[in-house]
């Protein structure tokens, strides 16, 4: 998601005449997208790693398995699960309370600056366990930027990730550029992806989205940086890359069509503030149909949403709201057409479309639903 403030509102104009998504104040949204399409081939099924599931590592270990470190700052490197395809993620957007485009650490909801390693660790995996059996998540999606990983904090925020891979959850990360739609420093961008790929490339539960978001690039640009990230990063299986599409991943036709990333996996972002004023189910099914393509295959929707907390029922057919039929006729077409999605945000305090509220105090954290009908449109899109 891209979102704007009161500093920036004379952006807006841009963004909508040029296709891109954006945002204002905490869950609201507006703007449009590009709509495409495209082909298929799901995920490989390749093995790797050298331990089940994996497991966090140091003074709270949270489920079995080797780590590549001996302190309690070191992550989880095991996994011997097969590399699933795009279908199989049923996945939950967790975010920074500021949205993730952050000049600084990002800070997902519920952590403090002042946490260690092993209070993000335990924070994560109260919060993951509730994605798992309040939501029914299987996997997680979470940002990352170049502050985050280049500094003292990548230390504890790396409990965020081997939390969920201690639980058996699949990790998406996903690189959030905290200015402009596009990385500030070329060589930074791939120093932080270098990073992260050297600690978690042995395990097949976690995910690499190179980017997130691209909207400053050109399709056939982005498609060129996708390309030099699969090339540098080769020793990444390739059904674990889920390359964005072009602009604010709102078409995969020209990645999805490029043989250089044949065998990634593909992202695509869909909301109803992309056609304000539609209130036709059979419209939204019509867009969501056009941008995937024939690639639906490989596709994951990691990101789609709307209000949850304005006292709105999801459970009719939609017709004549904008929220309402977006959601009725997305899930619909998600569920009936087998694909994988995450719902943007699960959790994200303080945003009216959050699906979850975070509870309690310390590590001995839980999440409540804000919207029923919402739930049941979520886990019905992910065939549950």
């Amino acid at each position: 998601m891209r979102r704007h403030n009161a500093s920036n509102l004379g952006l807006v104009f841009l963004y909508l005449s040029t296709g891109f998504a954006c945002s204002s104040g905490s869950g609201q949204k507006t703007g449009s997208t590009a709509e495409s399409g495209s082909a298929s081939t799901g995920g490989t099924s390749s093995t790797g790693g050298d331990t089940t599931a994996g497991g966090a590592s140091g003074a709270n270990n949270l489920g079995g398995g080797g780590s590549s470190g001996t302190t309690s700052d070191t992550t989880a490197t095991g996994g011997t699960v097969a590399i699933e395809s795009a279908s199989s993620f049923r996945c939950g957007n967790w975010a920074d309370q500021r949205d993730n485009f952050v000049a600084g650490n990002l800070l997902l909801s519920g952590l403090s600056t002042t946490d260690s390693y092993d209070t993000v660790l335990a924070k994560a995996d109260a919060i993951l366990g509730a994605f798992q059996t309040t939501v029914g998540a299987n996997s997680v999606r979470v940002p990352i930027n170049e502050p985050t990983v280049s500094g003292a904090w990548w230390n504890a925020y790396k409990g965020t990730i081997d939390a969920g891979i201690a639980r058996g959850m699949k990790v998406i990360i996903a690189y959030w550029a905290w200015q402009n739609g596009k990385e500030a420093n070329r060589d930074a961008y791939f120093a932080m992806w270098k990073s992260v790929v050297d600690t978690y490339v042995g395990n097949n539960l976690v995910y690499f989205e190179p980017f997130n978001e691209p909207w400053q690039y050109n399709a056939a640009d982005w498609t060129t940086l996708a390309v030099q990230w699969v090339t540098a990063y080769s020793n990444v299986p390739k059904g674990r890359i889920i390359i964005a599409g072009s602009y604010s991943d709102t078409d995969v036709r020209v990645q999805g069509a490029d043989s250089r990333l044949d065998g990634t996996l593909l992202s695509l972002h869909i909301y109803p503030f992309n056609d304000p004023t539609q209130t036709a189910t059979s419209a939204w099914t019509a867009r969501l149909q056009s941008n995937l393509g024939s690639y639906a295959s490989r596709t994951i929707v990691t990101e789609w949403g709307a209000p949850m907390t304005t006292g709105i029922d999801y459970s009719g057919a939609g017709e004549g709201d904008n929220s309402g039929s977006f959601i009725s006729a997305i899930s619909t077409y998600l569920h009936d057409n087998t694909i994988g999605s995450c719902y943007w945000p699960v959790l994200r305090t303080a945003d009216f479309w959050s699906l979850t509220t975070l509870n309690g105090t310390g590590t001995d954290l839980s999440l409540s639903i804000t919207n029923a009908s919402g739930l049941a449109r979520v886990q019905s899109a992910w065939r549950m």
